[in-house]
């Protein structure tokens, strides 16, 4: 009960000086407060590290990069700030495994899909925010078909390689403080579990992901109804309900997925 109020009390802290960062708007701020105290609170010091480097290097990444993504807001469903349903996208799936180690505290493979499913959503993070540095267009993943910078589905060589740096980062830290296991074990599961999971977001966003079109604009967009400009957008592919929010929930549970079978 110790762990969960100290839990409760440093996600707040989190939360409030993220809130005030502009990191995350208000709904956000009480999506990063359930978050956070799950994980603090039930996982302990080892799981929040993991939490606190997949945040704090996500929001980095999108104050530093945030004027070269801005000719892209238009593509995106959302912007740099994080609502409830982003957080608990990326969040939500590492939550419940820091629940379960609360009932299995001597298992290891609560950790290891903890790790994975952070890194997979940090994968890709970094990926979306670094992409955008690709000296060229980027490729559909499922065709290879140059499309246009921000759309859901393409990749490119620095995105890929940003994926790759993404799902390390969170992997090294996870060997580093791992209650169990060993070292390379630990950081080659979350590397991989985390890589093929954002892979699996794209390839998701390339297929299923409901995308639209702005007739005034004459571009595809995740927005809806209303694209920036003001013009309802109608749509073009994919499933109406798979939004973006969902796809990223998608992409965390790979990654858990894969770090369990590996």
């Amino acid at each position: 009960m110790l762990q969960l109020i100290l839990g409760f009390v440093f996600a707040t802290v989190i939360a409030v000086l993220a809130y005030r960062a502009r990191s995350l708007s208000r709904s956000g701020a009480w999506g990063a407060l359930l978050v956070g105290t799950v994980i603090f609170g039930l996982g302990g010091w080892r799981w929040a590290v993991l939490l606190l480097a997949f945040f704090i290097s996500s929001s980095v990444l999108t104050r530093l990069f945030g004027k070269r993504k801005a000719s892209l807001n238009e593509k995106f469903d959302k912007g740099g700030q994080r609502d409830i349903g982003q957080v608990l996208a990326n969040g939500g799936i590492a939550s419940v495994f820091a629940g379960l180690s609360y009932f299995f505290p001597q298992a290891s493979w609560t950790w290891m899909a903890f790790a994975a499913s952070l890194a997979a959503v940090n994968a890709d993070t970094w990926a979306t925010e670094l992409g955008v540095l690709n000296p060229s267009m980027p490729r559909l993943i499922t065709t290879g078909k140059p499309v246009e910078r921000g759309t859901s589905g393409g990749i490119s060589l620095y995105g890929s390689l940003a994926a790759l740096g993404g799902a390390a980062f969170i992997a090294v830290l996870a060997g580093l403080v791992r209650p169990s296991g060993t070292f390379l074990v630990v950081m080659g599961v979350a590397s991989l579990g985390g890589l093929l999971g954002s892979f699996f977001d794209s390839l998701l966003g390339a297929t299923l992901q409901a995308i639209y079109f702005c007739p005034r604009c004459e571009k595809e967009t995740e927005k809806h109804p209303l694209h920036t400009c003001g013009e309802k957008t109608v749509q073009l592919r994919g499933l109406s309900w798979l939004n973006n929010d969902l796809v990223n929930t998608a992409c965390a549970l790979a990654g858990a997925v894969i770090g369990l079978i590996l």
